[in-house]
C-alpha cells in the first residue's frame, strides 16, 4: 500500500494518516493516464483495508498549481476511441475518491483547473492556500466536466451557482471559493499542510469505525429525503453499537482518560 507511484508521493505524516501527493509538478500536476492509474490504486487500496489509515490529505507538489486538470499534451491528437478509453480511467479515479470509506482532506495548494477543480470537489472537505485558483474550464475545449464535476461541485455550492460556472468556464478565487462552500478555511501555503495535518490527526484520534459510519450516512444520505436518511443514519449508527470502541468510549469518558480506539 505504500508502494512507488510514477507521478504520486505517497508519506506517512502522522499515524494513521496518509499524504497523496500529486507529483508532476513540470506540468503544474496535470493528471495523464498514469496519474489517472495510480490515484485508482491507491485509493482503492487504502478503501480495502481502512483500519490502518484513519485520514487522508491531498494535494500537490510545489506552489503553483493542485491539479490543472487533465493533461491535454497527451491528449493532443488522440483518436474519439482512444480519448473515451482513457476517460474511463478518469471515471474510476473520481469514483475511488468520492467513494472512499476514510476522509479525505483536500489541502489545495494552488491553481485547481479542469480536472483539478473536480478533486477539489470530491474531497469530503478542502483547505486551500490564499492566492489558490479555481475554474471549471472544460466547455472552453469543446467538453464537459466529465469526472464528477456537474455532481460535486453543485452539491458544494449550490446547482445555480454551479451552472455559472460551469457554463462560463470562468475563474474564481479562493476567498470565492470559500464563501460559496468549496472550501473550508483558507491559509498561507506555508500553514496549508500543517492545518490539514491537524485536522486529519483529530479525525484519527477518533473512532474510527464512527468516523466512517459518519461519513457513509452523511454522504448517502445527502442524496435521499429526510425519512430514508433517517433511516440510513439509524442503519449507520446500529453497526457502530456492537464494536470494541463503543465500549471503550464509554469507559474512557467515565474513566476521565483519552481513549484507545483500535477500529474493532
Amino acid at each position: 500500500m505504500m508502494s512507488s507511484y510514477d507521478t504520486l508521493l505517497i508519506s506517512r505524516p502522522a499515524n494513521h494518516v496518509v499524504q497523496i501527493t500529486l507529483n508532476r509538478p513540470d506540468f503544474a500536476n496535470a493528471f495523464n493516464t498514469q496519474m489517472a492509474l495510480d490515484l485508482v490504486d491507491i485509493f482503492e487500496s487504502l478503501s480495502m483495508d481502512p483500519s490502518e489509515t484513519r485520514a487522508i490529505i491531498l494535494t500537490g507538489s510545489g506552489t503553483r498549481a493542485f491539479c490543472a486538470g487533465g493533461d491535454l499534451k497527451e491528449r493532443h491528437g488522440m483518436s474519439n476511441a482512444a480519448w473515451s478509453k482513457q476517460h474511463l480511467i478518469y471515471e474510476r479515479m473520481a469514483r475511488a475518491v468520492i467513494t472512499c470509506p476514510i476522509p479525505v482532506i483536500g489541502a489545495i495548494n494552488g491553481a485547481a483547473y479542469g480536472g483539478g477543480c473536480e478533486l477539489a470537489a470530491a474531497v469530503d472537505f478542502a483547505y486551500v492556500a490564499r492566492g489558490a485558483r479555481f475554474a471549471q474550464t472544460e466547455v472552453k475545449i469543446g467538453i464537459i466536466p466529465g469526472a464528477g464535476g456537474t455532481q460535486t461541485l453543485a452539491r458544494a455550492i449550490g446547482e445555480r451557482r454551479a451552472k455559472e460556472l460551469i457554463l462560463t468556464g470562468e475563474v474564481f478565487t479562493a476567498e470565492q471559493a470559500l464563501n460559496w462552500g468549496l472550501a473550508n478555511a483558507i491559509y498561507p501555503i506555508e500553514e496549508l499542510l500543517p492545518a490539514a495535518l491537524q485536522t486529519a490527526e483529530t479525525i484519527a484520534a477518533n473512532a474510527p469505525i464512527a468516523v466512517r459510519q459518519a461519513k457513509l450516512a452523511i454522504g448517502r444520505g445527502g442524496g435521499m429525503g429526510v425519512s430514508d436518511g433517517l433511516a440510513m443514519e439509524i442503519e449507520a449508527y446500529n453497526r457502530t453499537i456492537p464494536t470494541e470502541d463503543r465500549r471503550e468510549g464509554v469507559a474512557a469518558f467515565n474513566e476521565k482518560r483519552p481513549p484507545v480506539f483500535r477500529g474493532e
